[in-house]
């Protein structure tokens, strides 16, 4: 198992969508959201990934097809 922290960023007509339930589900990938922010007009998620790497990398492709910008993330993030 691997693990990966991205930073999502949820496009206003994506906010409401379950794209991380449907990721998670669909890769057999174990989402932790370790920080969030969302708006009206914006999503903001820090999201810790667990899975094996093909998974990991299918997921995200996943989440970038659906309209989410996907960006690595390190820093102040408690371990």
């Amino acid at each position: 198992m691997e693990k990966k922290l991205v930073k999502l960023t949820f496009p206003q007509d994506r906010i409401k969508e379950p794209v991380i339930f449907t990721m998670a589900k669909k890769f057999d990938v174990m989402p932790n959201i370790r920080r969030a922010k969302i708006t009206e007009t914006i999503g903001e998620v820090i999201l810790e990934l667990d899975g094996e790497a093909r998974n990991l990398e299918e997921g995200v492709k996943y989440l970038t097809k659906a309209g989410v910008i996907v960006e690595p993330v390190g820093g102040d993030i408690i371990e």
